[in-house]
């Protein structure tokens, strides 16, 4: 009973829309305007830096909520790793918008937060020193996603962790495969840091 619940739960949290909760408290639907994606990236690029990076820390905190209270509750190394699978599903398909949602980024890096705290950090510095030099979400977000399982062995994830972070990782990438085609072509549009209205990289 207590494992059900706490996948139940880690779904729960992960579906939790703030994207779409912050553009209503604006007057704006997300899954309108940008790319329509219910992530922390469109709510920067309509609604401004403060509400975004809001946005992102509450997608973070969920994933490591989820996988934080499966190793409290239920402990071992497999209950935390479903908890943060569910917890980026439910992010991705989220219950509450039509299973619409973002592209688990943020979500999937609360979840190593709670499993891999060490290698997050660096991942977490990585994301945004690409992004300040790039201008590019979708190529900080692919790299991270690369660079994410060699990390956590790195930093001596036992072999399961490794394994969840590698296929989610792949799953992040695949999600981008419309970000990486417009990379290849030249078309990716960058993030004009401090404002509104900038050019949506997602």
């Amino acid at each position: 009973m207590n494992q059900a619940l706490v996948l139940v739960v880690a779904y729960l949290l992960g579906s939790i829309p703030f994207a779409y909760l912050a553009g209503r408290l604006n007057g704006v639907d997300l899954r309108t305007v940008g790319s329509g994606n219910l992530g922390a990236t469109n709510v920067f690029r309509t609604l401004g830096r403060t509400v975004g990076i809001t946005v992102m820390v509450l997608d973070i905190a969920k994933g490591a909520a989820a996988v934080l209270i499966a190793q409290w509750v239920v402990g071992g190394s497999w209950w935390p790793i479903a908890a943060g699978a569910l917890a980026i599903i439910g992010h991705v398909f989220p219950v509450w918008t039509g299973f619409k949602g973002g592209k688990g980024v943020a979500v999937g890096a609360g979840a190593l937060v709670g499993l891999v705290p060490l290698a997050s950090a660096v991942l977490i510095v990585l994301w945004f020193v690409i992004v300040l030099l790039t201008r590019y979400v979708s190529v900080a977000s692919i790299v991270c996603a690369l660079a994410a399982a060699p990390l956590a062995w790195a930093f001596g994830a036992p072999w399961s962790y490794v394994a969840f972070i590698a296929l989610a990782a792949l799953f992040v990438i695949l999600k981008h495969r419309e970000n990486i085609q417009r990379l290849l072509a030249g078309t990716e549009n960058r993030i004009q840091l401090g404002r509104k209205g900038a050019p949506d990289p997602t």
